[in-house]
């Protein structure tokens, strides 16, 4: 139907908040506007909208609209499971039945992952070719933990009509569930998969690419973006929610990474295929390199040793030679099980050899101001052998070119503006002045001075090195005390929150819980039907936890969340920056921290009706330089450094006055 033939987006609007027992918000009518503006003049736009404004029906009225009016989807990517479930699972099919009267016909919707989330009939009927033993993990037969998931994968897989891993509760390991997936690089394609047409994954891209609203993740949408082969069915429109997350899940997409392991993956794969002097070479280039980096430190690689650049060229042309003697990639059409091993082995020597090719022209440059990667060794574990990374510094260019260059994109989230300002953010997602892009703050319903108090410990001394300072257990414990319980405790670190828990579980009458007592999901739901209790942990805690009500009346920030001095790729960034004029601390280490405290503080008002107290215990945040900056990327709560004021506020809420 023509646009001009739709109702207006204000009418659809408010005829879905009416059908919804909700009420309009003057936040949630101008970020409708806004999208539909952005659609409309098809320039970007990022709204930050605040907990509680509606932004989800504020993002999928005009986007259901755009869809009708021109036959095409639009494309919702978030960075969570949790909100991909929520629109899925409740506010779309909600909202489409609302629409279903206003509209030509009732909006249909669909979720699609990556093709790891799906089943593999063909690899679960076992025509795949089994792996050698040192890639299988277990044995299927044994009667084991594993084993049993395996069992029941297997009875899953004769009934399921959408092949998709969510279905599976209670969930399955990667162990096994590896044995009855396939990433996009192994699949032999619908053509020549002899299952390939009743294949789980193609039948969920063929439905995403008949409905209205395709709801998909972050890392999906990066690969459709910088891939050759689109995944997503063609769009117009990209709506970007929890957009503070959009650089990180990028660049976690364009990370690769070397290891011995990763090497003899790619000559098991190899070896069956080719004559063994050839795969010998990569064999014995694997080895060297597991040598060099089980002998060399951890840490940021700024220039390339001489053995290690000799390494990584060995490497590289032994994985070279290896597709030489595999012979043309298109050959054993007609043999699925050989064109499956020769698909895995192409796969998995690519990426061998790609990885080093890009570690080795990640130096070479002119100056630090020049450098494009940066390359760091990661250290061993009991289970893992040492292993290099390679990374970009900078995704914004490829997110410039790749994403905001092909379609309308909308960003939103209730943490964008930092500093109070889109600047930063904008700077990350490759968006300048010249691009075409709009920044809009709707607020927030909540009205923050009222509900909340920041209460920042000035007379604390700063936070050290050696762990917490006996003085910072001593707030905690008080604060604690006067909240009753009710405590959301985010610690920079799981070694300071587990040293929290363990000297206040001594100190305190309340229940404490600490991250990684059991799950995740699980602690919280102790957390919020259980009154007094309180919940420590680390940085999951600080963008994942949603408790409205009396259960949270007190959110405790141990220290202004800063990355670490010694993450390799924070800290080139940082100095990439500096090296270019920038202020390094601020564009990286400053404007993390903001991100994070923004998410962290968040935490407190969930409803209308939730009160409390936010308190921070690192002093820096009242005293430092850029404490201005931080401060003005927080919700504007009323603010003190009085400890008594925030005691007595949670005193009365807890009804100890």
């Amino acid at each position: 139907m023509p646009d001009s033939h739709l109702p207006p987006v204000e009418e659809l609007l408010s005829a879905a908040v009416t059908a919804l027992g909700g009420s309009e918000r003057a936040g949630q009518i101008q970020m409708v506007q806004a999208v539909q503006r952005a659609i409309d003049t098809e320039e970007h736009v990022a709204v930050q909208a605040g907990t509680g404004t509606g932004k989800s029906l504020a993002y999928l009225v005009p986007s259901i609209r755009h869809a009708m009016g021109t036959d095409s989807p639009v494309v919702v990517s978030t960075a969570t499971i949790a909100l991909q479930r929520q629109l899925v699972d409740r506010d779309l099919p909600r909202l489409a039945e609302t629409l279903a009267k206003e509209l030509p016909h009732e909006p249909s919707f669909a979720i699609l992952k990556g093709r790891r989330n799906y089943l593999c009939r063909y690899k679960a009927t076992a025509g795949w070719p089994e792996e050698d033993e040192q890639d299988q993990l277990f044995d299927p037969r044994d009667v084991s933990a594993t084993g049993r998931m395996v069992q029941r994968i297997q009875e899953w897989a004769e009934e399921t009509e959408t092949g998709d891993r969510d279905e599976l509760v209670p969930g399955v390991s990667e162990q096994a569930w590896r044995q009855f997936s396939v990433s996009a690089q192994e699949c032999l394609g619908a053509q020549r998969c002899p299952s390939g047409a009743e294949c789980f994954a193609e039948m969920a891209r063929a439905r995403a690419g008949e409905v209205d609203v395709v709801v998909t993740n972050h890392a999906l949408l990066a690969i459709d973006a910088m891939g050759e082969i689109p995944v997503l069915p063609e769009h117009e429109v990209v709506v970007v929610d929890e957009a503070h997350e959009l650089v990180d899940r990028v660049t976690s997409v364009v990370t690769a990474e070397l290891s011995e392991a990763s090497v003899s993956l790619a000559v098991r794969r190899v070896a069956r295929l080719i004559d063994q002097p050839v795969s010998d070479q990569l064999m014995e280039a694997g080895e060297d390199l597991k040598a060099l980096l089980a002998a060399a430190p951890a840490g940021r690689i700024d220039e390339l040793p001489e053995v290690l650049g000799l390494t990584l060229a060995l490497v590289r042309d032994s994985a070279a030679r290896c597709v030489t003697a595999m012979g043309p990639r298109g050959a054993d059409k007609d043999d699925p099980e050989r064109a499956g091993q020769r698909k895995a082995a192409f796969n998995a020597l690519d990426e061998v050899h790609d990885t080093a090719v890009r570690m080795l022209e990640a130096y070479g440059h002119a100056g630090e101001e020049d450098r494009a990667e940066v390359v760091w060794l990661e250290d061993g574990t009991d289970r893992r052998p040492p292993v290099l990374r390679v990374a970009p510094l900078n995704v914004g260019g490829m997110l410039r070119d790749k994403l905001f260059g092909e379609r309308t994109v909308v960003l939103t989230s209730a943490t964008l503006a930092l500093g109070g300002t889109f600047d930063g953010m904008a700077r990350q997602w490759g968006l300048t002045d010249d691009k075409g892009w709009n920044g809009l703050d709707v607020g927030s319903p909540f009205d923050h001075p009222r509900a909340g108090i920041l209460y920042v410990a000035k007379h604390l001394p700063q936070p050290g090195r050696d762990g917490l300072p006996q003085q910072y257990l001593d707030e905690i414990t008080e604060l604690i005390e006067a909240a009753g319980g009710r405590t959301l405790g985010l610690f920079s670190s799981m070694r300071a929150a587990k040293a929290a828990t363990e000297a206040l579980r001594e100190r305190l009458d309340v229940p404490l819980l600490c991250q990684g007592d059991d799950s995740t999901m699980l602690l919280v739901k102790q957390f919020a039907e259980s009154e007094p209790t309180c919940l420590f942990g680390t940085l999951s805690l600080w963008q994942g936890v949603d408790v409205p009500g009396p259960s949270l009346r007190l959110v405790i920030i141990d220290r202004v969340p800063f990355p670490r001095p010694d993450d390799p790729l924070t800290s080139a960034r940082q100095r990439h920056v500096q090296a270019r004029g920038g202020n390094g601390f601020m564009t990286v280490a400053a404007t993390h921290a903001a991100l994070l405290l923004a998410q962290g503080t968040g935490r407190l008002l969930r409803s209308m009706d939730d009160k409390g107290v936010v308190a921070v215990l690192d002093p820096r945040l009242a005293t430092a330089r850029y404490s201005g900056f931080l401060l003005g990327s927080l919700p504007p709560f009323w603010r003190t450094t009085d400890p008594a004021v925030p005691r007595a506020a949670l005193k009365r809420l807890s009804g100890l006055s």
